[in-house]
């Protein structure tokens, strides 16, 4: 997944942006108690953040590099503090097998396919083929259902999980950073960015802190965006963290009503 955004692992740094990435990624992961993950960078202008690997042992984080440079430091170590909620609740493993699973139906749709093409077994005499139809029917169907059905029901298992895994990673952010308000203020930002992310493409989009693929369909509630988004509506998301943020002042007595 790293290879195919043409991610670059960031060792040492070469620009303030990324000096400031590995020094905010490093106090999150102290505050998340987690070990620091493999950072990289994606050249992309468009905004976003995601989280790869199979425990938090081996966790990677991508950021891209118009992150970098629309983040402030508070909203940024919101948007690591998103991701490292993510690796500490192993969201990063149960979406890297779903993004397995997706690559999985499609090949075997395409192992059924080429069986029905070229045959099962290699040559046969008349009569093995006759006793082999409706093995080929059978196979013919399966592959079918692959080709049509699987696909979309991955897809909704995918969507289904980010969408609930989104929210609660956005509260541990919160907990993490005890500054709900700036990952408020960084997922409008990234909303306001109208081009999607040209880097990341369709198998990595679920696991982004914003979908890359256009906020149109993020954006639309009920059943279209249940069945298509791989996000919930960023509004939703941010109106969430400012109620959060406003609990947090009330109780810190910094509420001052408007």
């Amino acid at each position: 997944m790293l290879w195919s955004t043409g991610a670059t692992l960031l060792t040492e740094p070469a620009t303030p942006e990324q000096k400031q990435f590995m020094n905010v990624v490093e106090e999150m992961a102290i505050a998340a108690g987690i070990p620091k993950p493999q950072l990289w960078t994606i050249e992309d202008d468009d905004p976003n953040a995601f989280a790869t690997g199979m425990d938090p042992e081996h966790a990677h984080i991508a950021v891209t590099s118009g992150l970098l440079k629309l983040c402030s430091r508070d909203e940024l170590q919101a948007v690591i503090g998103h991701e490292m909620g993510h690796v500490k609740n192993l969201d990063i493993r149960l979406m890297t097998l779903v993004a397995g699973l997706i690559g999985a139906v499609a090949l075997i749709s395409d192992g059924l396919g080429r069986g029905l093409r070229f045959g099962f077994g290699g040559r046969s005499s008349s009569k093995n083929s006759k006793n082999l139809g409706p093995l080929v029917a059978v196979v013919l169907v399966l592959w079918l259902i692959s080709w049509l059905l699987a696909p979309i029901i991955t897809r909704m298992m995918a969507v289904g999980i980010s969408r609930k895994r989104e929210y609660l990673a956005d509260a541990m952010s919160a907990q993490f950073t005890r500054n709900p308000l700036a990952l408020a203020a960084a997922l409008e930002k990234i909303e306001h960015m109208e081009a999607p992310t040209a880097a990341i493409k369709g198998g990595v989009a679920h696991l982004c802190i914003a979908d890359p693929l256009g906020r149109r369909v993020s954006n639309m509630e009920g059943f279209v965006g249940d069945l298509f988004a791989t996000h919930p509506p960023m509004a939703m998301r941010v109106a969430k963290l400012k109620a959060m943020g406003y609990q947090q002042q009330k109780a810190d007595g910094n509420f001052q009503p408007s």
